[in-house]
């Protein structure tokens, strides 16, 4: 469902309220911000600038400069695929190459019917499961590329299933 203008003038002035204008909370407004959001839109950006009194190109030039800031809604699932050592050395890269293949998107991007986000992590701390993909926080151990198919599968069936 997607928020009003004013839904999203009056969330906006809450979490403002909590941090106060000017650059000093910018960081936790903006965190705050896609909580709630989801995303950083153009149009709350606009609005935080006019609600603390920071131009919209300062609020940009510090939300790109951290990578946690998104600027497109997410998508309905969020699949991180881990490369921390013991990942790697399983064959995580070639499970996030094969994610690649088959979502058509890399790492950093949302397919286009926004199904799947797709993420490459450091770790998520599962060493001895490795190697692993998370849907959704859900871990998924010792993926190997045949089992990608039938977990996108799953998570797709997910997204028929609400739509009937």
């Amino acid at each position: 469902m997607t928020k009003s203008t004013q839904q999203i003038s009056s969330e906006l002035e809450e979490i403002v309220a909590q941090y106060g204008v000017g650059r000093s909370g910018l960081i936790p407004i903006l965190q705050d911000t896609q909580d709630r959001l989801g995303y950083l839109s153009e149009e709350a950006v606009d609005e935080l600038a006019r609600l603390i009194g920071v131009s919209a190109n300062e609020i940009y030039g510090v939300a790109t400069f951290y990578a946690q800031f998104r600027f497109r809604p997410p998508g309905e699932h969020i699949i991180h695929v881990c490369l921390g050592t013991a990942c790697h050395v399983r064959g995580g890269q070639r499970i996030l190459n094969e994610m690649r293949r088959r979502l058509k998107i890399e790492a950093g991007e949302t397919t286009a019917d926004g199904t799947f986000d797709l993420a490459r992590v450091a770790c998520v701390g599962c060493c001895a499961l490795a190697p692993v993909v998370l849907v959704d926080g859900k871990v998924h151990a010792t993926m190997t590329a045949k089992k990608i198919s039938s977990l996108l599968s799953h998570y797709e069936g997910e997204r028929e299933t609400k739509d009937i």
